[in-house]
């Protein structure tokens, strides 16, 4: 690195020009020493080069050693220290210069520290959002279910529970408005008040009513959570659904291999103070075969490459394609890889969940799963021998 000289370093050449004359003066005339002219030349010559070296040392090179010295510090990681100088030229700016990246560095170290911690915080509150959703659901007679779940972030919306209580059970999936800490909040409270309100009514139209009331007073009028919630009587039989501004009711019809979508209906928790006369208890008739897909935006409203949505009619498409083909973990295997298969590589924007419940006979072993673990959503082994839909046929 060149260092142009400075105005300080002229006047320190003009200076030490001087001395060298008074030198020489001094020599001749005070100690009348005599020296041929050519001796005179080197004499001269000699003292300029030493003083320009020696100023040259006290003004450039050692102050740019200290600099130099901070900033290999620096590289380094070693404990460095801010330069103290009052000086305006080259190595001043430098000097100046060094300061601020440090000063820069030292608020970005803070601002990582402070990210690590919160980041440790989200992490911790992920693990114990996961939690709230049932590792296992229910075991119900006549019933094979299956779930799967994926975050789009750290912390999630989109919420679901099965809630066993005597001889009933509730399945629900919901869908907080955005995601994140916010949504999770939201959540964690419906999940609580429905796990209250389920012990102590007996319909799915009062647990909904009563949750609405009681979460209405307790967020911003501009968080509300959409819901679909199912009831299955273990005494008389019957599977009713409560809609609250959710997704459609998907019901595949074993006997005719038909698909009903059926829009959920009602308003969803929190916009209303009461919603009692909104919402409404309706039943599901179902016959052995019959399968249920209860799923979340996330599903439909996912893009591919090209921008373009899964949709409604593609999800009806594939259900219709499989749910004749084996039990309800088969079921949402080649679901999952459809979609996976569609949406490629495009990034996750919201969080997906997909709730798979086949009617088995009268008097046959239920089973279930529960999956929010599997990054590409998909088991290729479950799913070897599934078709899968052509993207061009795809709801736009």
């Amino acid at each position: 690195m060149l260092i142009r000289p400075t105005k300080k370093i002229y006047w320190n050449l003009l200076m030490v020009s001087l001395f060298a004359i008074a030198m020489a003066l001094f020599l001749k005339f005070v100690l009348q020493i005599e020296f041929w002219p050519w001796q005179w030349v080197i004499v001269a010559f000699i003292g300029y080069f030493a003083a320009v070296i020696l100023i040259y040392l006290i003004n450039v090179s050692w102050p740019f050693k200290v600099v130099l010295d901070q900033v290999k510090a620096l590289l380094t990681g070693r404990k460095y220290k801010k330069i103290l100088t009052k000086r305006t030229d080259e190595i001043g700016i430098f000097a100046h210069f060094f300061n601020e990246v440090t000063t820069d560095l030292e608020k970005v170290t803070v601002d990582l520290e402070e990210s690590k911690k919160v980041s440790g915080e989200l992490k911790t509150a992920g693990q114990l959002q996961k939690e709230l959703i049932p590792a296992l659901a229910p075991t119900i007679e006549g019933f094979d279910i299956a779930v799967k779940n994926r975050s789009a972030e750290e912390l999630g919306g989109d919420n679901l529970d099965f809630i066993k209580v005597g001889n009933s059970t509730y399945f629900y999936v919901g869908d907080v408005t955005g995601h994140g800490v916010p949504a999770a909040i939201v959540m964690t409270m419906v999940n609580t008040l429905i796990n209250t309100f389920a012990e102590i009514y007996d319909t799915a139209y009062d647990v909904v009513v009563q949750t609405n009331r009681r979460l209405k007073t307790r967020i911003r009028a501009t968080m509300f959570m959409s819901m679909l919630m199912l009831k299955w009587n273990g005494l008389t039989k019957k599977m009713t659904y409560v809609g609250c501004g959710h997704e459609h009711l998907i019901v595949y019809k074993a006997r005719t291999g038909l698909v009903e979508a059926t829009v959920s209906g009602g308003i969803a928790l929190g916009m209303l103070a009461d919603n009692s006369k909104i919402v409404k208890e309706k039943d599901v008739p179902l016959e052995t075969g019959d399968v249920i897909v209860l799923y979340t935006d996330g599903i439909t409203e996912a893009r591919n490459m090209n921008g373009e949505m899964f949709g409604l009619e593609r999800l009806k498409q594939v259900v219709a394609l499989y749910a004749g083909q084996g039990d309800a973990q088969r079921i949402i295997q080649s679901i999952a890889k459809d979609f996976s298969k569609y949406v490629e590589e495009h990034v996750q924007e919201d969080d997906v969940t997909l709730i798979v419940i086949k009617k088995l006979s009268e008097g046959e072993e239920g089973r279930s799963s529960v999956d929010q673990k599997q990054a590409r959503w998909t088991d290729e082994n479950a799913v070897d021998k599934a078709e899968t839909l052509p993207t061009e046929k795809a709801a736009v």
